[in-house]
């Protein structure tokens, strides 16, 4: 007698629940080094912080009009669970240009340093 052949199921739990900001938009004194790097080399630090979210490092050399700031802000975002909105978004970006840009190297750099823990589960369905 043949038997179908078994099947896994992968089911993924995360720990976390919604998150924030690390730091709030402000708060350049928690990390002098961004700040300065943003002061001095303001391209340089932009290019890192795509480069270190997993994007093309020369995204914000494109960047027209903040349209690539607002969707890496809310690519980061999402991936941490950040609420806000696109809205949102667009708003800092256009206000606190330079601000944005830092908090999200910041942001980057804690979120490397304590990666949320994702347990994956793997069940396999067999007949008896």
């Amino acid at each position: 007698m043949a038997y179908p052949p078994q099947g896994a199921q992968v089911v993924m739990v995360s720990s976390h629940g919604p998150g924030t900001w690390s730091t709030s938009l402000c708060d350049c004194c928690t990390d002098m080094g961004t700040c300065c790097c943003g002061l001095w080399c303001f391209p340089c630090m932009q290019c890192q912080t795509a480069s270190k979210h997993g994007w093309c490092f020369c995204m914000p050399l494109l960047d027209i009009c903040g349209v690539v700031s607002c969707m890496l802000r809310s690519s980061i975002r999402e991936r941490h669970n950040i609420p806000g909105s696109c809205c949102d978004d667009c708003c800092n970006v256009m206000w606190c240009y330079p601000c944005v840009w830092c908090q999200m190297n910041r942001e980057v750099k804690i979120r490397a340093q304590h990666p949320s823990s994702t347990t994956v589960v793997t069940t396999q369905v067999g007949r008896m």
